[in-house]
């Protein structure tokens, strides 16, 4: 099984947009027929909503793909304002 790390500048990415970034979808459009068509895990357990938010520390198993992607948030860089 191939592993993964997602980093993400946000709190927060969706399914959909992490199947479209990682190039298993097309377009955003196809996001909802795949997980029609795929199982895709999160943290152990089906998910099937495109909107679903993925957060760090969340893993998602994409067993058609033989993939899991671990999700990671970039720390903002600090500002040294006063």
């Amino acid at each position: 099984m191939q592993q993964k790390i997602l980093k993400i500048n946000e709190d927060y990415i969706t399914l959909g947009q992490l199947l479209k970034l990682e190039s298993y979808i097309p377009s955003g459009g196809m996001a909802k027929w795949y997980l029609s068509e795929f199982e895709v895990y999160l943290n152990n357990e089906l998910e099937q909503r495109r909107g679903k938010k993925l957060y760090s520390g969340d893993k998602i198993f994409l067993p058609n793909e033989d993939m899991t992607i671990t999700i990671q948030q970039i720390s903002p860089a600090k500002s040294n304002e006063t």
